[in-house]
C-alpha cells in the first residue's frame, strides 16, 4: 500500500491511470483530485496523505499492475469541506474534471485539471471569512526596496505599494494585510522565506516567471517598470499555475503608503485594533466595537480604512462632513441600513461570475441586490452625497425573469428557469409533464388529422401513450394514418403511431433536454452578468464606503462619540476622553480622562500603582487618534489634535516567543524601532520600558530613552513608569509633564479612582496589589517592614549609596525557603501576575 508513484512500470498501466500519470506530471505539488464518474479518487503519495488529513479509509485500485495501487475517495457532490480541510491544512488542491459527457465519449473520456486551489486563491463563499480580504501577494526584492503587489481574486481588487528596503517594515505591512499566500523569486532572501514560513505560517511559494502578454490592459496607464513586472509576476503564478479567469480584476490600485497614518504590527496588536491580545479573535476588538455594517463588503473596508488612517485633513474632514449629514437626517439614515441589509457580498459574487462557481443561488443573490438599488439611490441623493449607484434595471428584469425563486445549489438538475422565459424550454417542460395540455393538442390533432370525432389519446405505464378508437368507428381507420393495433377492449380498440412513437420519444428525452437547455440559458445569463460585471463592482464599492458611513454615524449615535476639530499645531486638548472599547464591557461606571498637551509639551511622564489604569489611559489617547483619522469620531467630550504620522508602542508583555526572544529583548527592539524612525509628528506611548531587567539597569535605560525622545525626537510620548526617580526630570528638562493616576488609600486598604491629574504620585501601592492578589497577611507584613526600611534609607542616603547599601538583611534561619524567597520580592517592581506566580510557589514552598 505504500508504492510511490516515480516506482510504476507506466508501461503495464491501465489506459485510465496511464491518463492519470500524465495530468499529475503537471501538477506535482498539489493534491490532484482526479474524477470518476461521482467520485474524486486520489492515488499513490496523494491518496496516503488525503487519508490521513481527512481520516478517510485507504483503500485501493487495480491499475493494470501486480500490486493494487493506494487509494483514497470523496463524493463529488460533497467535495467542498474535504478541500476546505486540506486547504486550510496549508496543502493545495488541483481539481480534474471530466472535460466531456461520458456517455457521448468515444473511448476514453477526455479529463483536465480546471482549477487550481491554495489560501490564497479561494473563491468560494463557503470557505472565506466574509469581514476579511483574502490576499495573495507577490514581492520582489529590488535594491532599494521592495515591491508588494497583492489581490483578493475573490473580488477582482489588486493594489501594489513599495516598501523601503527594511524587513520589519516588510512583515508589518504583510502581517497587517493579513496576507495568506506570497511568491517570492527563487533569487529571493532565504532568511525572509524562513520567517514568513516558519514563523508566520503564511504559504509561501517560488515562482521567477513573468506574464507577457494577456491582461496587458490592467497596467497600460503604468510607467514605472517595477510596479508592471510585480503584477506580470503574480499574474503568471494566477493564470498560468493555478488557471485562474482574472477578467473581473478592473485595474490596480498604487497604495502610497506615505498618505496613511503608519502603525507597525506591534501598535496594531497592542492596542487591539482588529483583534484582542490574548484570545486573538475579533470580540472585544475596537474593529468589533466600530462594525455597525450591514454589508460584507462594506465590513471589510471599514477593517482597511482603520488599518489605514487619512493624513490629509480634507479628506478627514469630508468623512465627518457625511457622519454629520446622516446623524442630522436620521430618518434617511435608519432607512438606508434596512435597505443595505438587503444586498448581499456584491463583491464576492462578482468574483464568483468569473471564478466559474457561480450558481442560481448566488444570481438570485445578485438580482435581491439590484432590487434595492434604485432605493439606495434615491437615499444617495437625499443626502447630497457624490457616490454614483450605475442604472441596473435591464439585468434586474433579465434575472427576474429567468430564474427560479428556490433553485437547486447545481445546474445539472434543472428547475433554474422560470416558465415563460423560452419558448423551447416551456415546450419541452409542457411535454415532460404528459399532462392533459399535452395529450389534449395531441388529439385535437389526429381527430383533424383522421376526421374521428370521438379519437381519444391516453397513456399508461405499460403501453406509453396510444390512440384509442371505439368499435364503432374502427372502420374509419385508414392504412395511411399509420396505425398500429396495440390492445384490444370489450368496446375499443388502442393503437400505436409513427407520430405518437415520435410524441413518445420526445417525453421520455424531455427530462435530458431539459437540463440541457436550461444549463445552456444559464451560461447566457452568465455571460450577460459578465458584460456587467465592472457596473457591478462599482455599485459595490459605492455600497461599501455607504455602509461604513452609515456605521460610524450609528457608533456616533449609540455611543456618543464627538466630531474631532484636527489643527494645524503640535496640541492635544481632549475633555473626558474615553476608551471605546473597556467603557463598552465594563461593568463599572467609566472614567473619563483629559488629555492636555501645549504645543511646547513634549512628554507626559505617568506615573501611579499598578491597575489604576494607566496603560488604559495611553491606549485610549492612541485609540482617539486612529478613529480621527480614519475619519470617525471619537470618545470624549470634546478633541483638539494635529494630524499625526505614526504611531508606536510599547505596551505589555507581548513577548515575541516565536522568535524565542526575551522580554527585556522586545521592549529594548520595539524601543529601537520607534526611536529610529519617530518624527516631530509621531506619537510614542511607552508603557513601563526597562521593567524586564535589573532595576537600576532599567532605570537607566528608561531615563536615557526618555530625554533622547523628549531632547532630540521632540515627538508627542506618553511614558508611563514605576521608576518615581524620573519625575526628578521634569525639573531638568523642558518639555516633560508629569501626571498621575490617582489612588486613595484609608485604613490600609487602597482604592483605584484611574482619575488622571497633573504632578507626580508620591507613593507606590505595590503591597496594596499583592494584597488585592491574596498573598498571605505574613508575607504582605514582612515585605511592608522591608519597605519601611528601604523608604528609611532612601531619606538619608543618595542613589549611589542606596545602590550599594540597600540589602534586605532577613534574621531567618537558613533552611526557611518561604522566607528566602521573599529575597528576591522588590515591592515596587512588581505586577499583579507576578504576584500571583509568586504567592503560588510561596504556597507550594510552604507544604514543604
Amino acid at each position: 500500500m505504500d508504492m510511490k508513484r516515480e516506482e510504476v512500470d507506466r508501461s503495464k498501466l491501465s489506459p485510465g491511470m496511464k491518463q492519470y500519470m500524465e495530468i499529475k506530471d503537471n501538477y506535482q505539488e498539489e493534491l490532484l483530485f482526479f474524477r470518476l464518474g461521482d467520485f474524486y479518487e486520489l492515488f499513490f503519495e496523494d491518496g496516503i496523505i488525503a487519508s490521513r488529513e481527512l481520516e478517510l479509509t485507504l483503500t485501493s485500485k487495480n491499475a493494470g499492475l501486480d500490486e493494487r495501487v493506494p487509494m483514497c475517495g470523496v463524493p463529488y457532490h460533497s467535495v467542498k469541506p474535504y478541500i476546505e480541510k486540506l486547504i486550510d491544512k496549508g496543502y493545495k488542491v488541483a481539481i480534474c474534471e471530466q472535460l466531456e459527457d461520458p456517455k457521448k465519449a468515444k473511448g476514453m473520456v477526455k479529463r483536465g485539471v480546471i482549477q487550481v486551489i491554495s489560501k490564497g486563491t479561494i473563491v468560494d463563499f463557503d470557505m472565506l471569512n466574509e469581514h476579511d480580504n483574502n490576499y495573495i501577494a507577490s514581492i520582489l526584492d529590488y535594491q532599494t526596496s521592495y515591491i508588494v503587489t497583492y489581490t483578493d481574486i475573490s473580488t477582482g481588487y489588486l493594489a501594489l505599494m513599495e516598501i523601503e528596503k527594511n524587513k520589519s517594515k516588510l512583515l508589518s505591512s504583510i502581517l497587517n494585510l493579513g496576507i495568506k499566500e506570497i511568491i517570492l523569486s527563487d533569487d529571493s532572501d532565504k532568511e525572509l522565506i524562513e520567517l514568513l514560513a516558519n514563523n508566520y505560517g503564511i504559504e509561501v511559494d517560488i515562482s521567477s516567471d513573468y506574464l507577457e502578454k494577456e491582461y496587458e490592459e490592467i497596467y497600460s496607464d503604468i510607467k514605472d517598470i517595477k510596479y508592471i513586472t510585480g503584477i506580470k509576476h503574480l499574474f503568471y503564478y494566477l493564470v498560468v499555475k493555478q488557471l485562474k479567469d482574472l477578467s473581473h480584476v478592473s485595474g490596480v490600485e498604487i497604495v502610497k503608503l506615505d498618505d496613511y497614518l503608519e502603525m507597525d504590527i506591534h501598535t496594531i496588536r497592542n492596542l487591539e485594533i482588529v483583534e484582542t491580545i490574548r484570545l486573538k479573535e475579533r470580540m472585544y476588538s475596537l474593529l468589533w466595537f466600530m462594525d455597525k455594517t450591514k454589508t460584507a463588503g462594506g465590513s471589510r473596508l471599514l477593517k482597511n480604512q482603520l488599518l489605514q488612517p487619512l493624513k490629509d485633513i480634507n479628506a478627514i474632514n469630508k468623512r465627518y462632513d457625511m457622519i454629520d449629514t446622516l446623524r442630522e437626517q436620521f430618518l434617511v439614515k435608519e432607512e438606508l441600513m434596512v435597505l443595505l441589509d438587503e444586498v448581499y457580498d456584491l463583491e464576492r459574487l462578482c468574483g464568483k461570475i468569473y471564478g466559474g462557481s457561480l450558481n442560481a443561488r448566488d444570481v438570485l443573490q445578485i438580482k435581491n441586490s439590484l432590487k434595492v438599488f434604485p432605493q439606495i439611490k434615491e437615499k444617495i441623493k437625499e443626502l447630497k452625497f457624490d457616490f454614483d449607484l450605475v442604472d441596473e434595471n435591464k439585468l434586474y428584469k433579465l434575472l427576474d425573469d429567468a430564474i427560479y425563486e428556490n433553485p437547486p445549489i447545481t445546474l445539472n438538475e434543472g428547475y433554474l428557469i422560470k416558465d415563460g422565459y423560452n419558448k423551447e424550454l416551456d415546450e419541452l417542460k409542457a411535454i415532460r409533464s404528459g399532462g392533459k395540455e399535452f395529450i389534449a393538442s395531441l388529439e385535437e390533432e389526429e381527430r383533424e388529422r383522421t376526421g374521428i370525432k370521438n379519437l381519444k389519446v391516453g397513456y399508461n405505464k405499460v403501453f406509453g401513450y396510444y390512440i384509442e378508437i371505439s368499435k364503432g368507428q374502427i372502420g374509419s381507420v385508414k392504412e395511411e394514418f399509420g396505425y398500429e393495433r396495440r390492445q384490444t377492449l370489450a368496446n375499443a380498440e388502442r393503437f400505436v403511431s409513427p407520430i405518437l412513437k415520435e410524441k413518445e420519444a420526445l417525453v421520455l428525452n424531455a427530462e435530458e433536454k431539459i437540463i440541457e437547455l436550461e444549463y445552456n440559458l444559464f451560461c447566457e445569463i452568465k455571460e450577460s452578468l459578465k458584460k456587467e460585471v465592472f457596473n457591478l463592482k462599482a455599485n459595490a464599492a459605492a455600497i461599501s464606503q455607504l455602509d461604513v458611513l452609515v456605521s460610524l454615524a450609528t457608533i456616533a449615535d449609540d455611543y456618543s462619540l464627538v466630531r474631532p476639530e484636527l489643527l494645524q499645531e503640535r496640541r492635544i486638548e481632549i475633555i473626558e476622553g474615553r476608551h471605546p472599547v473597556v467603557e463598552r464591557v465594563s461593568k463599572f461606571e467609566y472614567v473619563a480622562n483629559d488629555c492636555m498637551m501645549s504645543d511646547k509639551d513634549n512628554t507626559m511622564l505617568i506615573t501611579g500603582p499598578n491597575m489604576s489604569g494607566k496603560s488604559t489611559y495611553m491606549r485610549q489617547l492612541a485609540i482617539i487618534i486612529i478613529m480621527a483619522q480614519m475619519g470617525s469620531f471619537v470618545p470624549c467630550r470634546s478633541c483638539k489634535i494635529p494630524v499625526f504620522d505614526k504611531i508606536f508602542t510599547r505596551i505589555g508583555a507581548s513577548d515575541d516567543l516565536v522568535s524565542g526572544e526575551s522580554t527585556f529583548m522586545v521592549e529594548m527592539l520595539e524601543a529601537r524601532n520607534a526611536i529610529c524612525n519617530a518624527t516631530r509628528d509621531s506619537l510614542i506611548l511607552f508603557d513601563e520600558l526597562g521593567r524586564g531587567t535589573a532595576t537600576y539597569d532599567g532605570m537607566s535605560l528608561a531615563q536615557a530613552i526618555l530625554e533622547y525622545v523628549n531632547n532630540k525626537i521632540k515627538c508627542k510620548t506618553l511614558f508611563s513608569t514605576h521608576y518615581h526617580e524620573l519625575t526628578e526630570l521634569a525639573n531638568k528638562n523642558e518639555g516633560i509633564k508629569n501626571i498621575h493616576v490617582e489612588a486613595i488609600e484609608k485604613d490600609g486598604k487602597v482604592t483605584f479612582l484611574h482619575k488622571v491629574k497633573d504632578g507626580a504620585v508620591d507613593k507606590s501601592y505595590g503591597i496594596h496589589v499583592a494584597k488585592l492578589a491574596g498573598l498571605p497577611n505574613d508575607v504582605l507584613s514582612r515585605a511592608q517592614e522591608v519597605l519601611n526600611r528601604y523608604e528609611k534609607l532612601s531619606k538619608s542616603k543618595n542613589n549611589k549609596e542606596l545602590s550599594e547599601q540597600v540589602t534586605f538583611n532577613f534574621d531567618v534561619a537558613t533552611d526557611d525557603k518561604v522566607l528566602e524567597k521573599l529575597k528576591d520580592i522588590d515591592p515596587l517592581n512588581i505586577t499583579p501576575m507576578e504576584a500571583m506566580n509568586l504567592l503560588y510557589e510561596l504556597k507550594e514552598l510552604s507544604k514543604e
